[in-house]
Parts: C-alpha cells; structure tokens; sequence
C-alpha cells in the first residue's frame, strides 16, 4: 500500500498526544516509508485513518472532502 500512496508516507502516522507521549520524532518518518510501516506494527492506533484504496492507488482520507474525489 505504501507504493501506490499518493500522499506523503509520514502522514500516514498519527502525531496526536499518543505519539508524542512516546517521545517520537515527526522527522524521523519523513520519506521513511520503512520506519512508519515498523511503527505501525507495533503501534497500530497511530495509524490515521481511513485510508482508501481504489486500483492501483491509495489515499488518506482525511479531510472528508478528500473522499467523494477520490472515489468518482
């Protein structure tokens, strides 16, 4: 999923008061598709969500709006 991702792979990560309870570095996932997928497994609630797959690409769907567009 994180190949076909049109947005940034560090947006996949979740920087809300969890991950910076874990004392985890937003640069350290800056074009470091390796390390959000190894953060991920082992801390899935930071995953942010939904993410949408259609084809051979892939979206976060956040904002809302984002949505509709990207499933027409």
């Amino acid at each position: 999923m994180v190949s076909v991702l049109e947005d940034p792979v560090e947006d996949l990560v979740r920087k809300d008061s969890q991950f910076k309870k874990l004392g985890l570095n937003a640069d350290d996932y800056v074009n470091n598709p390796e390390a959000v997928v190894e953060l991920l497994v082992e801390r899935k609630a930071l995953m942010q969500r939904p993410v949408l797959v259609k084809s051979d690409s892939a979206i976060i769907g956040r904002p809302k709006d984002r949505i509709a567009d990207f499933l027409s």
